[in-house]
């Protein structure tokens, strides 16, 4: 048996979901963070939160997308347990991220870009073999080009914008 290519609630739906993150990650470009979205969705397939990344306005580094996002899904369920929910992310969560997706006992993650420098797939081995019970599934891929070109949009600017401060001196 392969890896899942899409959640429970279908392709379509995993494409709107995605699409919804994709909103929460250029709300985080006007704001000139990296571009990072997110949206937790229940059991019955509503979004029930929605975060972006806010590391640089919060200063603080649990200030990712889905962090923000689980931590919200949490309040409005009263409940820290989000199980049968899963996470739409637009950039491969970090080992942090995921770690919390993970005590958040989340059914899926969904991710579009994944993320060479930082992505938990660095050490998951390490990382998912953690919990005796894990049957977290990851789908990886699902608007993968929007939030990649958000993301070099991004990088770019700020090299032009370091490039400049350097030439102006």
């Amino acid at each position: 048996m392969g890896k899942p290519t899409e959640s429970r609630f279908g392709h379509e739906r995993d494409i709107y979901f995605m699409s919804c993150a994709l909103q929460q990650a250029k709300k985080a470009l006007t704001k000139d963070e990296v571009p990072v979205g997110a949206v937790v969705v229940s059991p019955e397939g509503k979004i029930i939160a929605r975060g972006m990344n806010l590391v640089e306005d919060k200063h603080t580094q649990h200030a990712h997308a889905e962090s923000l996002a689980i931590a919200k899904a949490g309040k409005k369920l009263q409940d820290w347990r989000l199980e049968g929910c899963w996470v739409y992310v637009t950039l491969e969560p970090c080992a942090m991220c995921m770690q919390l997706i993970l005590l958040s006992r989340m059914q899926g993650v969904v991710f579009g870009a994944t993320s060479p420098l930082f992505g938990f797939h660095l050490d998951n081995a390490l990382m998912l073999g953690l919990y005796k019970k894990c049957t977290l599934a990851l789908i990886q891929g699902v608007g993968k080009e929007q939030a990649e070109l958000l993301l070099k949009q991004f990088f770019k600017a700020k090299r032009l914008k370091k490039n400049k401060k350097i030439r102006n001196g």
